[in-house]
């Protein structure tokens, strides 16, 4: 069986990367999915309906055209990691994070032990918390391998 990942939140590290590529590495049967990593390109992709006067208006359609992406990747995952970065608030993530346990798919979340508190619901319902990518890339061993 190949396993389908997604790698939901923080776009501004190379976490993406790292697990990928342990995975690589440890000979794993991965695939993985993401949302849109360009910053640019997301906040665009609304942009090919219209030009609007009003950034709500927008970042409302973009999310939109956004979230036919989303939806669709998270629906056929068989985990996700869900990535809460330092530097910005990935209210994204979160959301995501909420879809996954209301579709009963497991997560594991990947963030610093300094904003355990507010993530705790977000914690609650996942299956595991990792705080490297390196941790991630060992549970997913583990849970594809049994090993």
């Amino acid at each position: 069986m190949k396993w389908n990942v997604y790698l939901s939140g923080e776009i501004h590290t190379d976490w993406r990367e790292q697990i990928i590529e342990g995975c690589r590495v440890a000979d794993l049967p991965v695939e993985f999915t993401s949302a849109v990593t360009n910053h640019d390109a997301s906040d665009a992709a609304g942009d090919l309906l219209g030009e609007e006067s009003s950034n709500f208006w927008r970042d409302h359609k973009s999310s939109k055209v956004n979230a036919i992406r989303t939806k669709n990747l998270i629906e056929r995952c068989d985990i996700a990691v869900v990535r809460f970065g330092d530097k910005y608030k990935q209210w994204n993530a979160a959301f995501d994070a909420g879809h996954l346990a209301a579709l009963g798919k497991p997560y594991i979340t990947l963030h610093g032990a300094d904003i355990i508190h507010p993530l705790k619901e977000v914690d609650a319902a996942a299956m595991a918390w990792a705080q490297t990518p390196q941790q991630v890339v060992e549970i997913l061993s583990y849970v594809i391998s049994a090993k």
